[in-house]
């Protein structure tokens, strides 16, 4: 769907050049609209050399197991929004530990996935019963058997066979940047 009105005073839009690209613009003020975007989050929980995941009850994936995750809120900083959707989703907290993958997936709305390893902290895995109708950790054994997403093994393989410690969130920057999320190797 095409943006037609201008977020910030409400004129109409109109099709232009910006710096070599066309886009949409206000005919009004200096409002250009950049693109539809959205950015997911997704949680990898090792314990005990078993991998926490959840099968979806509802689309997009209902009937998968994946791993837990969501889309980040509008003012929720990254971090909080990957613990409250493994909280939400299924009763577990955990903290997070490094950023260990990115998906890039150019469509009508661009998305970006960004995949945390995480600390178990507490909670045994109970479905939310809205999202998700059953969670659990599962050896890369029992995983053969299960109808995991595409995606989610990659993330396992990534979980289990990673090679590098990913960006680890950066607590006490050189230079305090208040409402700033920081990761760094």
């Amino acid at each position: 769907m095409e943006a037609k009105f201008c977020m910030t005073c409400g004129h109409e839009l109109e099709t232009r050049d910006v710096d070599g690209t066309m886009r949409r613009a206000c005919t009004s003020c200096s409002f250009v609209h950049w693109g539809s975007y959205s950015i997911g989050v997704g949680a990898l929980i090792v314990k005990d050399d078993k991998i926490l995941l959840v099968r979806r009850a509802q689309e997009p994936g209902k009937g998968y197991w994946t791993n837990p995750g969501g889309y980040i809120e509008q003012f929720e900083p990254i971090e909080a929004t990957i613990q409250r959707e493994v909280l939400e989703e299924c009763g577990v907290e955990a903290t997070v530990k490094n950023v260990v993958a990115l998906r890039d997936q150019p469509r009508s709305i661009h998305n970006i996935y960004i995949a945390f390893e995480m600390e178990y902290i507490s909670g045994e895995p109970t479905p939310d019963q809205v999202e998700v109708d059953a969670a659990g950790f599962f050896s890369l054994q029992e995983l053969e058997t299960m109808n995991v997403a595409g995606f989610t093994r990659w993330l396992v393989d990534v979980a289990f066979h990673g090679r590098t410690q990913g960006l680890t969130m950066d607590t006490e920057p050189v230079v305090p940047l208040d409402g700033y999320g920081l990761f760094r190797v």
